[in-house]
């Protein structure tokens, strides 16, 4: 069982794929939570528009820049 968890709203549900749909349907920050774990956040929110996301923050996060660094940080 997985349990989703709002400020308003507690409903249980079968699988997590249905947790998190529901979560999505809500559209706010929420608490997930099933035996070993805990999820939280707003699910749904996969958009990047004109360089924002959905909220208006700029999205800055570039995996180019970030290829080979770990490697690059292990040799010296």
């Amino acid at each position: 069982m997985f349990k989703v968890i709002a400020t308003d709203v507690e409903k249980e549900f079968d699988t997590l794929d249905l947790a998190m749909n529901y979560a999505k349907i809500l559209g706010k920050f929420v608490t997930i939570s099933g035996g070993e774990f805990e999820i939280v956040g707003r699910f749904g929110v996969d958009s990047v528009v004109d360089g924002k996301t959905p909220d208006g923050v700029a999205y800055t996060w570039n995996k180019a820049s970030r290829i080979g660094r770990v490697k690059k940080e292990r040799n010296g």
